[in-house]
């Protein structure tokens, strides 16, 4: 089974049930279902068959579901890429994944024409349209584009796809690139299918849910979470185009939202949006946060100020991407990931991968059927990171009596104070409950003497507050070691799309 065989059943089953909204266009999964049949019918056409590569360089729209509904249905490999990337970026993509056709904005064609010369593997761009009257100066790449509109309008809508085997890779995420150039993470159908359906059922999505979609379709948090996991039973997609704490609001009341899936710095955002009021939030019954840690004074801010539950959840790339989940049938943890979702396994272990007593931290690693096939192109580094069935995920953790995880941090962000370890959420914590701040992140500076100190970042709303009032807040709550020797204010944190503060740029700008 794969996702888009599971869209069939769902429209032979359900086919007047809408599958998404998006502004003031609703369609119902037979109309879907056979958009979707259409595109995969004139892609074939035009001479792509199963294996072929794909880049999906979408925002979020109808476009973008019904383009990757459709590849899969074909057997194309999609490999879906950040809008917002530079013509640089887009170009290791691109070469690196061996794409051969293109799905994108027309307003994206002008920074494409950049590249077009080095990317001799790429034979057509399929464009859809957003509305801008674009128009593309020169015949670069002209003979090449094929419009989306087009492509849906003229092909079958009986179409049926070649046979797909759950081992056939279906999607190339790659990672955002932290060390080193993006690392393509090729996961499976059975991958992409199993992981939408245990967090479905998980979480109890069902036909009467309305999923808000305001996170980044490119981003693997929204695709399963957001998109695929409501689609699997019968689900309906509100689709937002960019996130906004005031139109995520309105689109929750004036549609009756009941799940919203964000990361942490988006409820941020939320609950400043609404301070001092009582706010109105659709009929949401569950707020899902994943993508970052979810700071604990957060969480409880955000729940008694909407009344809402809001469980946090871990994942990444590699396991397409769930693997925890605070349950919805117990009590959540705050400061916890949740437990193992059904049918993955996960466990902390040490330097010799052997499993930690409870309580003590060490590197969690996850198995199970969402645990990519590898690396693309990438032997050694697949080799590193999956070690006998088992996904080492880079992550700190540990886990508690009742089975419930708690991410420390990652291994590659702790710092080393004259020997002793400092993990920069255990800091963050204790800075985020401190009524003035807004953001904060914590890095490591080089120190002479020490090896590393502790530095802060942070964001605050009273111009008042002074870098020794924090600095004492701290000494009240933690050992002299773990105090930040500095703090620094910014106007904003660093992030990147999907709104996950970048500790790397923080760190440039300390060695710059």
């Amino acid at each position: 089974m794969n996702i888009s065989d599971q869209l069939s059943i769902t429209a032979k089953e359900n086919p007047e049930k809408i599958a998404y909204i998006f502004e003031k266009e609703e369609r119902n999964y037979q109309e879907l279902e056979v958009a979707v049949q259409r595109f995969a019918s004139s892609m074939e056409k035009l001479g792509y068959k199963k294996g072929d590569h794909v880049a999906l360089i979408v925002g979020n729209s109808p476009y973008y579901v019904i383009s990757l509904y459709g590849a899969l249905r074909l057997g194309l490999v999609v490999i879906p890429i950040n809008p917002m990337y530079t013509a640089h970026e887009l170009s290791y993509i691109l070469h690196n994944g061996d794409v051969k056709a293109i799905i994108t904005m027309d307003v994206m064609l002008e920074k494409l024409a950049v590249i077009d010369q080095d990317l001799p593997s790429v034979q057509h761009y399929i464009t859809c349209d957003s509305g801008a009257n674009v128009s593309v100066k020169g015949d670069s790449l002209q003979h090449k584009m094929k419009a989306f509109s087009e492509l849906v309008g003229k092909g079958e809508g009986n179409f049926k796809g070649p046979t797909l085997a759950e081992q056939d890779t279906a999607i190339i995420l790659y990672t955002s690139g932290t060390t080193g150039k993006p690392k393509g993470a090729v996961l499976s159908h059975q991958n992409i299918y199993s992981n939408a359906k245990d967090v479905a059922d998980y979480l109890g999505i069902n036909g009467e849910d309305r999923m808000i979609a305001a996170l980044p379709m490119f981003h693997v948090f929204c695709l399963t979470v957001s998109l695929n996991a409501p689609l699997m039973n019968g689900g309906t997609i509100l689709i937002i185009p960019k996130f906004s704490p005031a139109e995520v609001i309105r689109i929750a009341n004036e549609h009756e939202a009941t799940v919203f899936a964000g990361v942490p710095t988006m409820y941020n955002y939320l609950l400043q949006s609404v301070k001092g009021e009582k706010p109105r939030f659709g009929k949401v019954r569950l707020c899902i946060s994943g993508g970052a840690a979810m700071p604990v004074s957060l969480l409880e801010a955000f729940e008694a100020t909407f009344q809402i539950r809001l469980s946090e959840g871990y994942g990444l790339s590699e396991a397409s991407p769930v693997t925890c989940f605070n349950p919805i049938d117990r009590p959540r943890k705050a400061g916890s990931i949740g437990t193992s979702i059904w049918n993955v396994e996960n466990k902390v272990v040490d330097l010799f991968g052997e499993e930690v007593e409870t309580g003590e931290v060490g590197e969690l690693i996850v198995r199970g059927p969402n645990v990519m096939k590898g690396y693309y192109k990438m032997p050694e580094e697949t080799e590193v990171t999956l070690q006998d069935g088992w996904l080492y995920t880079g992550d700190m953790a540990r886990v508690d009596e009742d089975g419930y995880f708690y991410i420390v941090d990652r291994k590659k962000d702790m710092i080393l104070v004259g020997g002793y370890n400092v993990y920069p959420r255990e800091v963050e914590e204790v800075l985020y409950t401190h009524p003035s701040v807004v953001e904060v992140a914590v890095v490591g500076e080089p120190h002479p003497e020490s090896g590393e100190s502790v530095t802060c970042f942070a964001v605050v709303d009273d111009s008042e507050i002074t870098e020794q009032d924090l600095k004492d807040f701290c000494v009240n709550h933690l050992v002299s070691y773990k105090t930040p020797t500095k703090i620094e204010f910014l106007e904003e944190l660093p992030k990147n799309t999907t709104g996950k503060i970048l500790r790397r740029s923080l760190k440039s700008s300390i060695r710059n």
